[in-house]
């Protein structure tokens, strides 16, 4: 049985980090090519698990499953921390 009441931690190697930004970047463009709201269809991958939330224009479908979505998960937030830290 699982315990609820640990922390627990996960561990990105540094040069994983930048592989998930590039692939990040990437989606986010292919989907923009493509007329749709990036923000919206990451963010319904991210929740769903589901990956026909993104497109398979230039490759980004096969792309973002490369990285686990926990591992998205930590560069989003790691920059939108970074970014309300510079405000």
């Amino acid at each position: 049985m699982a315990r609820f009441e640990e922390t627990r931690f996960f561990k990105v190697k540094p040069d994983r980090d930048e592989e998930t930004k590039q692939i990040i970047l990437k989606v986010y463009k292919a989907l923009k090519e493509k007329g749709h709201n990036p923000v919206s269809q990451i963010a319904g991958y991210l929740l769903s698990g589901d990956p026909t939330y993104i497109t398979s224009h230039d490759n980004a479908r096969s792309l973002v499953r490369k990285v686990e979505r926990d591992e998205i998960l930590e560069e989003l937030i790691k920059a939108y921390v970074e970014e309300v830290r510079a405000v």
